[in-house]
């Protein structure tokens, strides 16, 4: 795949061209230019640190949607001993949006569930883009309740723009299943942990959401809406995303400042695409250390912490009457 840059990488980009040209002169022509090599290499090492510390919201927005981002898909392939893939939801049809599975990693038998996005047009048509029908969420479901039956650890890896919201999807019942998950994993009996890859957008993400842990990789995202349509209901122009993306608040450090999720997980300087086998490693470092943790609790104590800790989330302030009709007033 040709490589993907966004402006305000261009910068480190065109150093490192020119680093790499350089290393090929110094061989091809046997000169002596480590010294100018090690000053342009110290020059792109701060470049990389001080664009990748002062990024935008939206900037950040970019780096979760970057098209040469790992997905569900390629950090199974990294991190698991064993996958075997189940499909369709006996009800209607097998949804690709949504990959699903029983594995192994580390020796630890698990269910993974995930958002799969394709790559290239004719594998994003087939995945619509990473965005699940009804059968998809249907289709999660059924092999969570499978790892329920086996008490098999449900993992669960969250990269979507959203459900989709086409009308077959209306049709046959989006909202719905999208409500059925949020009810049935709050009160499943095994461990779950959720893992932002990328975009994590509106309902489409919460149906895989309800976990004892959320873990973020760090330049993903995290949001009741796209900022695109935030953008397009508050200011009525969906190119005022950049501005919707500061309301937000939907990076990883926001969401954990604000206690919505667990633990940020490292990725590479300037994101998961540069080096995939480092953002893998932080995944699985992580699944490693929650897991154990998670299963030597009470199935009973764990959906009573899983509970409380989304009636933590949020903030609630009580008005008097008064309060309220000089509101209305105003």
């Amino acid at each position: 795949m040709k490589e993907f840059v966004f402006d305000f990488e261009k910068p480190i980009v065109e150093l490192e061209k020119k680093i790499a040209e350089m290393k090929k002169l110094a061989v091809d022509s046997d000169v002596d230019i480590s010294d100018e090599i090690r000053q342009l290499e110290s020059k792109a090492d701060q470049l990389r640190k001080d664009t990748f510390s002062h990024l935008s919201r939206w900037q950040r927005v970019q780096l979760a949607r970057h098209p040469q981002r790992p997905f569900t898909l390629d950090y199974i392939d990294m991190i698991a001993d064993k996958f075997h893939e189940l499909h369709g939801d006996r009800l209607f049809r097998d949804d690709p949006a949504i990959v699903s599975g029983l594995g192994v990693i580390d020796g630890i038998r698990v269910a993974i569930i995930g958002h799969q996005k394709g790559r290239g047009t004719k594998d994003n048509l087939h995945r619509n883009f990473g965005m699940p029908n009804p059968e998809g969420y249907r289709k999660a479901l059924r092999i969570m309740k499978l790892a329920e039956k086996f008490n098999l650890p449900i993992i669960t890896f969250i990269d979507t723009f959203g459900a989709y919201p086409g009308l077959g999807a209306e049709e046959r019942g989006q909202a719905e299943a999208i409500a059925r998950n949020l009810f049935e994993m709050s009160g499943l009996r095994v461990p779950i942990l959720a893992i932002v890859l990328g975009e994590g957008g509106s309902g489409g993400a919460l149906a895989l959401s309800v976990a004892d842990r959320i873990l973020m990789l760090e330049y993903s995202i995290y949001s009741v809406i796209s900022p695109e349509g935030c953008a397009s209901i508050l200011y009525r122009d969906a190119s005022m995303a950049y501005k919707a993306a500061e309301a937000l608040k939907l990076t990883a450090p926001d969401l954990k400042e604000l206690e919505i999720v667990d633990e940020l997980l490292a990725e590479p300087l300037g994101g998961a695409h540069r080096d995939w086998n480092v953002a893998a490693k932080s995944i699985k470092d992580a699944i490693l250390k929650y897991l154990p943790e998670l299963m030597e609790m009470d199935p009973d104590e764990r959906i009573e912490a899983r509970i409380e800790k989304y009636g933590r989330m949020g903030q609630f302030e009580e008005e008097t009457v008064e309060e309220l009709n000089q509101a209305a007033e105003q």
